[in-house]
């Protein structure tokens, strides 16, 4: 009996001493590798102020296609000077040493070392280390150092509208706009103090370090290619300077998968320096604002028409150049009829009158309710804020005229993004993806979660995806400047839109005011990636064709080589 005691004795020390050393080894991964960093920053301790908490938050990434993930938004270090007026006997000979290292406004420096009542007045923001170390050279009284850490995009203005800011509100800093305000909850940091009884804690605040706060706190993988996007962005700012628009925007998608890899807006800021910057240059277009499409949107009837076995591309109708609905004339672009053409001439030559005759076919209600299918008037569930749905109540009437004008992307208005995801239906089978910019948070305490949804609900069958790219390849190969941007090795699918503008708190189209448009995806029967690009009110030309053909090509290229994606034909 006394052995079996003994021996369970030894056991119960055993698993003591295991218990203890798991602890341990826990502990020693929380201090080493998860605040491995913030214990180093204690560590400087010369210029840190007591118990002062250093900012800080999780750090969003750009993917690149063969590389590892590099930061879009981290945060910089450097110091803040300040004063406590109480201690500072001689501001003028205070203020003399100072500015000879520093530039500081004389008289404003004066102003606060002649507040008495204020222990603490700041003089000097970000300031390196240099700086900081010849300050704290000289002999001065009541001066301080303090180590400060602020939000920094090393990319400047890249990808702005997509990352959003941090900005002070309710006495913290916080995301505001962008990746930055979505995924708060993750990026965000609480009380950085640290445990400062190591073995105390062992046991009672394990479970708390581990499963409480901590564990949602991690970083943002993207999928957003910095290349690509840096490529985007000038393609954008060129279209913008060369026909004097008012906005330009795009989206490079993975039409398989919703996943981003780029998107983009001209004119943009630099999160950096938002000195003077407009409120509204913050807020996202691609995912706030909705617009009139125009005929972009034919092959999304077009493929309606296929779907329901309404029509084939073979079809034809006799095009007058003009159809009268409702009391209510539509005409196609130029006003000319074509005669009999077919549903490929109608893609070719953009009829507006053709798109009609395919809805006419469809049935009213069940049109309506296929547009609905393809998430044009709902929100898109991207993961960034502020998502707008689409205003497509021009459906819900049993007017044909309404429904006419929908056909042609008239009359209904969606975000670019949500027009981005209906395109790609288009493209991937027939499915309605989620688009999504994140990839994977990558928590502090280890191990990531993937960010990317499920695959979406079947809204056309694969067939009628494939048909449908099959004519969208003519037009490319055919029609669009009379096949010269057809390739021999790649298959591209591609269509351009020109919608006309409401009046602004009037009824009708202004007479010279456009958006243009334009979207198309390659390799066209195994797409890597769908290109929509957009811009509003471009001076000096009428058509699409014009001012985003080259563009779009340009863009196309660059991808394919970039990914070496081999060639379909």
């Amino acid at each position: 009996m006394a052995v079996i005691g003994s021996t369970g004795r030894i056991r119960a020390l055993l698993f003591l001493v295991i218990l203890v050393g798991i602890g341990l080894v826990g502990k020693l991964y929380l201090v080493q590798i998860v605040n491995g960093a913030q214990y180093s920053e204690e560590a400087d301790h010369q210029y840190v102020r007591p118990n002062h908490n250093l900012y800080n938050r999780g750090t969003i990434y750009f993917q690149p296609h063969d590389g590892e993930p590099l930061p879009a938004a981290t945060l910089d270090s450097g110091f803040t000077v300040a004063i406590n007026p109480q201690q500072v006997s001689r501001p003028e000979e205070t203020y003399r040493l100072l500015s000879s290292i520093i530039d500081i406004e004389k008289e404003s420096f004066l102003e606060k070392a002649a507040k008495e009542d204020d222990p603490y007045e700041e003089i000097a923001k970000r300031l390196d280390r240099v700086t900081a170390d010849a300050l704290d050279e000289l002999p001065l009284e009541g001066v301080q150092l303090y180590k400060e850490k602020w939000r920094h995009y090393p990319g400047d203005s890249m990808a702005a509208h997509t990352l959003g800011i941090v900005g002070y509100q309710d006495g913290k800093n916080v995301g505001q706009y962008g990746l930055e305000r979505f995924y708060e909850e993750v990026l965000r940091r609480g009380n950085s103090q640290l445990h400062v009884n190591f073995f105390a804690e062992v046991f009672s605040n394990m479970k708390d370090t581990i499963f409480q706060g901590s564990a949602k706190q991690g970083s943002i993988v993207t999928g957003i290619e910095p290349n690509v996007q840096a490529l985007l962005e000038s393609q954008l700012e060129k279209i913008s300077n060369t026909w004097n628009s008012r906005l330009t925007g795009g989206i490079i998608m993975d039409p398989a998968t919703g996943q981003i890899l780029a998107m983009a807006v001209d004119p943009t800021y630099d999160p950096n320096d938002r000195s003077g910057t407009d409120q509204s240059m913050f807020k996202n277009p691609l995912i706030e604002n909705v617009h009139e499409m125009g005929s972009i949107i034919k092959p999304i009837t077009m493929a309606i028409g296929l779907d329901a076995g309404a029509i084939t591309p073979d079809t034809t109708y006799n095009d007058k150049g003009f159809l009268e609905l409702s009391g209510y004339t539509i005409k196609n672009y130029d006003g000319v009829g074509r005669g009999i053409v077919s549903m490929q001439d109608v893609l070719n030559e953009s009829l507006n009158t053709g798109s009609a005759f395919v809805a006419q076919q469809v049935d009213v209600e069940r049109f309506a309710n296929k547009m609905r299918a393809f998430g044009l008037g709902e929100k898109t569930k991207i993961d960034l804020p502020s998502e707008t749905s689409g205003l497509i109540s021009n459906l819900e009437t049993a007017r044909d005229i309404e429904v006419a004008t929908a056909s042609y992307g008239q009359g209904i208005a969606m975000s670019p993004i949500s027009t981005t995801r209906a395109l790609a239906v288009l493209a991937n089978g027939g499915r309605l993806v989620t688009p999504h910019v994140g990839r994977k948070i990558v928590y502090d305490i280890g191990g990531s979660t993937s960010l990317v949804p499920d695959v979406g609900e079947q809204v056309i069958d694969p067939t009628t995806s494939e048909t449908i790219t099959r004519m969208l390849v003519n037009v490319v190969d055919e029609a669009l400047a009379g096949g010269e941007h057809a390739r021999d090795r790649h298959s591209i699918a591609a269509k351009t839109g020109t919608a006309q503008i409401p009046i602004v708190g009037g009824s009708g189209y202004y007479e010279n005011k456009y958006l243009h448009s334009f979207f198309g995806y390659a390799p066209a029967y195994d797409p890597k990636f769908l290109v929509f690009l957009y811009t509003i009110e471009p001076q000096g030309t009428q058509y699409a064709s014009q001012t985003l053909t080259d563009p779009f090509m340009d863009l196309i290229t660059y991808l394919i080589n970039y990914y070496e994606v081999p060639p379909d034909r």
